[in-house]
């Protein structure tokens, strides 16, 4: 595609047969926009490809006789995947074109779009000279038009709308422009972009500061800079642009334009009528994840005495063209003659009921710029993010992450588990063990610490099995502790389990029954003196 730079304010446009000399581009700003600044309106034609038939005819002027073309056009307008209703509004009729997207989310951009269509619409008849004149009245009527609806119900405070109009007096176009619709010229092959948008990121990119690319996921993709909203002076770019055999026009929302690049757009307009040109434009839009109401209008210029192809959209049932009304604007009331198409091509992922919404923070360098789509969750979910670089850095980052924090978690439990100790059976000997009395199959959870010379079956039978269980412990020297005590406690090997205590050794130090005083009848007192005497002597 051919990028159009921005020119600058210059001499009126010329009249007919008056050769112009291509505009010279502007400079491009090195700081950043200054508070409350705005494009300045184009004055001067647009440089466009040459047409390859005719080159006497246009270095006489005019690439072709006056009067010698007309225009073979179809519209289409879609509300999208996300969005409940729709706020663009797009017209398609043999001397105008037209896409209008409203702006104002609870405000109902969908009445601004509609309102500004319904004033430009009167322009489609067999245009003056002053083509640039006629456009530009048709904006500041649907202007004004606007002013007085917000005037009668303040609720529409804040509602505003683009406009790009392309008005056909058989061998020109004028165009005027407003927003961030966009309007582009198909010519041999070569795509290029008529218009400039009007919006903060479209100065970052005259900068140098972003890419298209970038703008695409920009914060501030959303906020314009210009607008039809019935208070500010909109100040309309204007221009006039040559026309041959061939060319083929499109007007879109940035609904299209905002997903799409320039050569899918290319590819799409190089082949097809009007009608399957447009569908598809609108299509691939939602295919690519426009979340945004998406209107395409396409005109193809073509001999006047070409008869209207049979079936057109355009074409009525007695073969004559008829202009097409798309959008909000088909669903107001209509004066005149002219058909309605709005179509759905994904009805079933529509959203649902109202939404809230959240206004973002402007940017000081655009103080005054006017957010086309206050964000919405529904929004945000589809919303374009910027393109994931270094993936393949950012999973190795993230493995090595976990296994750090696995790594960590294993040597806590390492370092707790430790300083922990009970006693233990080792081969059948009381053992001293340092780790968790636990077993999991293949893991070593404890290893022995300090091996006594206690054998095990030297001890009564519930703390033998006590030790094969394991007995806990607070710390080692409670551990060895309980070495101690199960030392106290253990037998003279008789391993039977404890002794009765009437057989305890304890209880008779010497284990000599003849030192029993109760088995020795000399040592029991009989009350009475020995030898059986009584009494005293005589």
């Amino acid at each position: 595609m051919t990028s159009v730079p921005p020119g600058t304010p210059g001499p009126p446009p010329p009249g007919d047969g008056e050769q112009v000399a291509p505009p010279q581009p502007a400079p491009q700003p090195t700081q950043p926009l200054p508070a409350q600044a705005a494009p300045q309106p184009r004055t001067e034609p647009l440089e466009v490809p040459p047409s390859p038939d005719d080159d006497t005819a246009q270095s006489a002027g005019g690439l072709v006789t006056p009067g010698s073309l007309r225009l073979s056009f179809s519209a289409v307008s879609d509300v999208g995947r996300v969005r409940k209703d729709n706020q663009d509004s797009g017209y398609a009729g043999a001397w105008l074109l037209a896409v209008c997207d409203g702006v104002g989310g609870g405000a109902r951009g969908d009445i601004a779009s509609s309102t500004a269509v319904s004033q430009l619409r009167r322009l489609d008849e067999p245009p003056g000279e002053d083509l640039l004149g006629l456009v530009a009245g048709g904006l500041h009527r649907a202007h004004d038009r606007i002013a007085e609806l917000v005037d009668e119900d303040p609720a529409l405070n804040g509602t505003s709308t683009t406009a790009t109009v392309a008005l056909f007096d058989g061998t020109r176009v004028g165009v005027a422009h407003v927003g961030d619709s966009r309007a582009y010229l198909m010519r041999s092959r070569t795509l290029t972009q008529l218009t400039r948008d009007h919006t903060f990121v479209q100065s970052l990119i005259d900068e140098g500061r972003i890419t298209e690319a970038e703008a695409r996921t920009h914060p501030h993709r959303n906020l314009i800079l210009k607008a039809l909203d019935g208070m500010r002076d909109p100040e309309p770019d204007l221009f006039v642009v040559d026309l041959a055999v061939g060319d083929r026009l499109l007007l879109c929302s940035d609904g299209a334009c905002g997903v799409l690049d320039d050569d899918t757009m290319l590819g799409i307009l190089a082949d097809g009528t009007p009608d399957s040109a447009a569908l598809e434009m609108v299509q691939a839009a939602l295919a690519a994840g426009s979340t945004d109401n998406v209107t395409c209008v396409v005109a193809d210029v073509v001999p006047v005495d070409l008869p209207p192809e049979p079936g057109s959209a355009a074409v009525d049932e007695h073969g004559a063209l008829t202009p097409l009304l798309v959008g909000a604007a088909a669903e107001l009331p209509r004066r005149g003659g002219g058909q309605t198409r709005s179509i759905g091509l994904f009805r079933g992922h529509r959203s649902g009921g109202d939404t809230t919404t959240e206004e973002r923070d402007l940017p000081p360098e655009a103080p005054d710029a006017i957010s086309s789509d206050p964000i919405d969750p529904e929004r945000a979910r589809y919303a374009p993010r910027p393109p994931r670089r270094f993936l393949w850095l950012r999973r190795l980052l993230v493995a090595a992450v976990v296994v750090g924090l696995l790594w960590a978690a294993g040597a806590a439990l390492w370092s707790w588990s430790q300083s922990q100790y009970y006693v233990g059976d080792s081969d059948g000997v009381v053992t001293i063990y340092r780790g968790l009395n636990a077993e999991v199959p293949g893991v070593t959870l404890s290893s022995p610490l300090e091996e006594s010379d206690v054998p095990l079956d030297e001890l009564p039978s519930t703390d033998a099995q006590a030790v094969r269980n394991g007995i806990e412990a607070d710390d080692l020297d409670d551990a060895r502790a309980t070495v101690e005590d199960l030392a106290t406690r253990r037998s003279d090997g008789e391993g039977s389990g404890g002794l009765a205590p009437e057989d305890d050794p304890s209880q008779n130090p010497s284990g000599d029954p003849s030192q029993d005083p109760s088995s020795d009848p000399s040592q029991q007192p009989t009350g009475q003196p020995s030898g059986g005497q009584q009494g005293g002597t005589t």
